[in-house]
């Protein structure tokens, strides 16, 4: 991601694997107090340490240019804090103005495109003058944090902003094509489902959400833009119970209100509250690309959850 904040610092997986040639593989320090090792391929495609950087040196990355890079920082105990490979995608960061001696920002300005660089940077002035946050307990006081840089680009602000705008559209791209493999692979559980337990008059809406409605309401029927308060009951395809708004304690059993059809709830609530009227009763089957997706949000509710919702659709406000 571009950050716009001073550093929301991801980080390496593993310590960069970088190979010495013709100079000695040791840190340096500037006369900031700043110590590093950086590292550019030679011609054969190996990388080697450059050496000391001259004060003077201007071909690195300067202020208002944004670096693409994956980066990775340790604690003195050597323990990875964050590592950006991870996330499967590089980070951005614009460069910024020294905010201490010394000072992460000085060294994304030693670094050009392709280089690689170690880090040592103190841990005190980091968090106090540039993230603005007390030392977390597991960081010594009067410790250094060793950051792993790769700079893929040192590009201009808006020609970082046009390839992240590339990278989310691909990554749409890859995510849909995912998802409509994944709804076939749901619709076959959910078929099975039904047929195990039972659920007759089960219809589906053209996304693939399957409802029943096992209490028709008398009042106005739902449509996108209504404010509806709903009733639910969470469930599993395994019968696993997750929440229900009867008895949750943190709305003292109200119902829950939204807005339909505006992205507020997950998109197969979108879609079957349209079907029903005010009063209505019914079980909703939605696959889990019409729900959570591929987000693991922990044990309660693995990546590609199927859910079952068991609704009372209790007031329709028509706007």
């Amino acid at each position: 991601m571009l950050f716009k904040t001073k550093f929301l610092l991801p980080v390496l997986a593993g310590a960069l694997m970088l190979q010495s040639c013709s100079k000695k593989d040791e840190f340096y320090t500037t006369a900031d107090g700043l110590t590093y090792k950086i590292y550019e391929q030679n011609s054969k495609g190996e990388y080697e340490n450059k050496g000391e950087v001259s004060a003077n040196d201007t071909t690195g990355a300067k202020i208002g240019e944004v670096v693409t890079m994956h980066m990775s920082y340790r604690n003195a105990e050597d323990s990875v804090l964050f590592n950006s490979r991870e996330q499967n995608q590089p980070i951005m960061i614009p460069v910024m103005e020294p905010t201490f001696k010394g000072s992460l920002e000085h060294a994304l300005m030693m670094m050009s495109a392709g280089d690689s660089g170690v880090f040592k940077v103190n841990a005190d002035s980091l968090f106090a003058k540039t993230f603005g946050q007390p030392l977390p307990p597991f960081i010594k006081p009067g410790s250094q944090l060793t950051f792993f840089i790769k700079a893929e680009k040192v590009q201009s602000k808006d020609a970082a902003i046009a390839d992240q705008q590339k990278m989310f559209e691909e990554q749409m791209k890859e995510a849909a094509v995912r998802a409509e493999k994944q709804i076939k692979v749901d619709d076959q559980k959910i078929q099975e489902y039904i047929k195990a337990q039972n659920l007759g008059n089960m219809q589906k809406t053209e996304s693939g959400v399957y409802y029943n409605v096992t209490s028709p309401g008398k009042g106005p029927q739902a449509a996108a833009g209504d404010q509806v308060s709903v009733h639910y009951k969470l469930s599993f395809l395994d019968g696993k119970e997750v929440e229900s708004s009867y008895d949750n304690p943190m709305t003292g059993g109200e119902p829950f209100t939204f807005t339909l059809g505006q992205g507020q709830v997950i998109r197969g609530w979108d879609e079957a509250f349209q079907k029903l009227k005010e009063g209505s009763k019914a079980t909703l089957l939605v696959p889990s690309p019409l729900a959570y997706g591929e987000q693991d949000r922990g044990p309660d509710m693995p990546a590609n959850s199927i859910l079952r919702f068991d609704v009372e659709l209790v007031k329709v406000n028509k706007q």
